[in-house]
């Protein structure tokens, strides 16, 4: 059975203090029915992703719309609560339990440094939680072995601000240059400040059903979540304590080799991707843990070009969390609308040429990592 996305929403991410997490949402999730023309009664289930957002959060969410009655799973998993929220939908509709239903992603997220109920306090206190020094060790890892460089890390900045400058959903709408991010302050080395991503406040929603007879749409061909394989001394699960992970496959890996077995697909097939920039580094990772390019290959895929908007696999053309910030809850779903846009020609002054298949990518606390594949299809 088809599952097709006939409704997409957002409330743009930056810093709203004046706007509680439910009008974030509901704001996000009114757009989306608009769009799908959808109105009471014309779904039978919501699904609502959030971290932080607290109990019933969904339920808060549809209540400001006066849309409760019918069933509201609440659904956490880091920063891929939203695509685990969007796995569940899916699923729903795929066995027929559901004809129409309502994904949502929101957070409101505290300033600061993310921090985890998932670690032990004393974890946090000893510094051995995930901190810019857990990334930064990442990042040294990845430098090390692959040959990449600080420069390196300061041009996926750039690429995602500039991709930022023309997304009204992204914080950060102002291009930089390679200079201006390594002449940021330095947090942990070789991380400088910009480029880390910002956590902050935001919602994106969508309207799923089965596929219509005939006509364009947007299928969702597969969402895969994966948790952690434990040992890994830098996994997101177990930061600074374990082994090294040469031979442990990660999550966001084992996420993508099944999203691709169930969607028939692999990398070579795919136009664009929306992946975890948690920070520049792992952009990189991600790419490689997705199988666009070996790691040593790395250097090449920067100084080449290959994930710019004209490139061969552009990646985060909306700007990734770099540019965007990143409220957990919403942070997957908001790529799967921003490649939602762009399969349809939507996505405004960013939109690529010719796209088809577009693939999103998140990776958070737990760890839980989800990949999604849509596909742009023509019936008639």
């Amino acid at each position: 059975m088809t599952v097709v996305v006939s409704g997409v929403g957002t409330y743009p991410f930056g810093r709203h203090p004046d706007v509680s997490i439910a009008d974030l949402g509901a704001a996000a999730l009114r757009r989306a029915m608009n769009e799908a023309g959808v109105g009471r009664g014309d779904f039978q289930a919501a699904f609502c992703g959030t971290a932080y957002g607290g109990v019933a959060t969904g339920h808060r969410v549809l209540g400001r719309l006066g849309l409760t009655g019918g069933p509201i799973y609440d659904v956490e998993a880091g920063c891929a609560s939203g695509a685990a929220a969007l796995q569940l939908a899916v699923g729903a509709i795929e066995a027929g339990q559901y004809d129409r239903a309502l994904v949502l992603g929101v957070e409101k997220m505290p300033k600061g440094m993310i921090r985890s109920s998932f670690f032990e306090p004393w974890v946090e206190t000893a510094g051995l939680s995930p901190a810019p020094a857990y990334f930064a060790l990442r990042a040294q890892r990845l430098l090390r072995e692959t040959g990449l460089t600080k420069a390196d890390l300061a041009e996926v900045v750039v690429k995602n601000r500039a991709n930022g400058v023309l997304n009204p959903d992204a914080m950060f709408r102002k291009s930089v240059t390679a200079d201006e991010v390594l002449a940021s302050r330095v947090v942990c080395e070789p991380l400088h400040l910009w480029m880390l991503c910002s956590p902050n406040d935001g919602a994106a929603a969508l309207v799923l059903e089965r596929g219509a007879a005939g006509g364009p749409a947007v299928e969702v061909v597969a969402v895969s979540l994966r948790s952690h394989l434990p040992g890994s001394v830098l996994g997101e699960a177990t930061p600074l304590s374990g082994i090294p992970d040469d031979e442990i496959t990660p999550p966001t890996t084992l996420a993508a080799e099944d999203a691709y077995g169930t969607a028939g697909l692999g990398p070579g097939d795919l136009d664009l991707v929306e992946c975890q920039d948690t920070d520049a580094a792992r952009e990189l990772l991600a790419c490689a843990e997705l199988g666009l390019c070996r790691p040593e290959e790395l250097p090449g895929w920067v100084h080449d070009g290959r994930a710019l908007p004209a490139g061969l696999l552009p990646v985060n053309v909306g700007g990734g969390l770099l540019s965007k910030g990143e409220p957990l809850g919403a942070s997957a779903l908001g790529q799967v609308v921003e490649l939602v846009r762009q399969l349809r020609g939507q996505a405004g002054e960013r939109q690529l040429e010719g796209v088809r298949v577009g693939l999103g990518h998140t990776i958070g606390r737990g760890a839980n990592a989800s990949v999604t594949i849509l596909r742009r299809v023509t019936r008639g």
